[in-house]
């Protein structure tokens, strides 16, 4: 639109210079705007369709403009090893698949796993013998049938054993083995290997016949239910953020589609980056958005009131912003401003202006000084 404005402008121009009515006429004096005047004509003016007007106090809601990801939180995020060595027997999980709570996602098998049953159901054996022995000893020593000193070794026998027959339980469970349910029949060289948490596979590292050790991640499981928008924030910009102002994003591959979150959390240190994290709560079910995923967010800070003009009125010109000022019938002056916060249309003016401005297609002005300098 801009530029069928200034084809009409400059048509306009030359057609002007043809027919004789009062030129334009531009000063030679310098090569910034700021210091250009041009001069339009009545016909000039009408055709540019140029509209005057006084900046207006308006209720400007700041913005923050921010980028960030999408995360989880680490409860969300389950690591899966296994705390004993072993061959994986099968395993049939492909990344993406989706898993509930005791899903069994492998089984692995090793003669250690042998050794530790037989362990256990000798140590209950050993521990019934104790604890049998244990109550007649105090039986008979209440009887006077037998020494204090025989009494306490029963008693010394039967602890230890129960406490050997404790952690032995213990270290069954940490496979996945009930104890309560383990007989001299039901020995087992397997173990199977279940989920956590109701989720999805994030990746799979194990296949039939690997031998894997304690320390290696076998799966990566991930519940998206809690995911969160995770934003960097500039420490300039920090001291404006509370929580539960809004937020609006889209992800970086799919920018139409506007998403809501609102900020919960604002960490107290900077990164190395000179930046605070900032997690925000999304709005309604996102269970489609990816962990990882990149956003581009705008933060709703608190309104003001503060002086603005229509977007139509200020030019951008080698990085700097410009707004046309009426300095005589059909003259004008270009001012450099500093900008604020855009919304609705209106653009925060920080920088004091007097006098009548040019609210609309402003576009067409600084085109023509651009158009004479190069004439020049």
């Amino acid at each position: 639109m801009k530029n069928t404005i200034a084809l009409i402008f400059a048509g306009l121009f030359f057609a002007s210079c043809g027919s004789k009515p009062a030129p334009a006429e531009v000063k030679k004096t310098a090569v910034t705007p700021t210091e250009e005047t041009i001069a339009l004509s009545d016909a000039q003016r009408k055709n540019a369709d140029l509209t005057l007007g006084q900046m207006e106090t308006r209720p400007v809601e700041s913005t923050l403009n921010v980028n960030g990801s999408i995360e989880l939180p680490p409860e969300n995020l389950h690591t899966i090893s296994f705390p004993l060595g072993g061959f994986i027997k099968s395993s049939r999980l492909v990344n993406g698949a989706a898993v509930q709570k005791g899903t069994v996602l492998a089984t692995i098998e090793d003669v250690a796993f042998i050794h530790m049953q037989q362990d256990y159901l000798t140590a209950k054996s050993k521990l019934a013998f104790a604890t049998a022995d244990y109550n007649r000893q105090k039986e008979l020593n209440a009887t006077q049938s037998n020494s204090q000193k025989v009494l306490q070794q029963a008693k010394s026998d039967f602890e230890t054993q129960r406490i050997l027959v404790n952690s032995l339980a213990e270290k069954l469970k940490l496979i996945g083995i009930t104890p309560s349910k383990l007989t001299e029949d039901n020995i087992s060289r397997t173990v199977n290997i279940y989920s956590p948490i109701n989720g999805f596979v994030a990746k799979v590292n194990v296949n039939p016949g690997k031998y894997v050790g304690p320390t290696d991640v076998l799966f990566e499981i991930i519940n998206p239910a809690e995911t969160h928008l995770s934003l960097n924030i500039f420490e300039n910009d920090a001291k404006n953020l509370a929580k539960g102002q809004k937020v609006t994003f889209n992800t970086v591959g799919n920018p139409n589609e506007k998403l809501e979150a609102e900020v919960m959390l604002i960490t107290q240190n900077l990164d190395e980056n000179r930046t605070v994290e900032v997690h925000c709560h999304l709005r309604g079910n996102h269970q489609k958005l990816i962990p990882g995923t990149f956003v581009n967010a705008q933060i709703k800070l608190k309104s003001h009131s503060s002086n603005t003009l229509p977007d139509g009125a200020i030019v951008d010109w080698q990085g700097k912003k410009y707004v046309f000022v009426e300095t005589a019938n059909n003259k004008f002056i270009a001012k450099e401003v500093q900008t604020g916060y855009t919304a609705e249309g209106y653009t925060e003016i920080k920088t004091p202006i007097a006098g009548k401005l040019v609210t609309s297609n402003a576009y067409t002005l600084l085109t023509a000084m651009k158009n004479k300098a190069e004439e020049e």
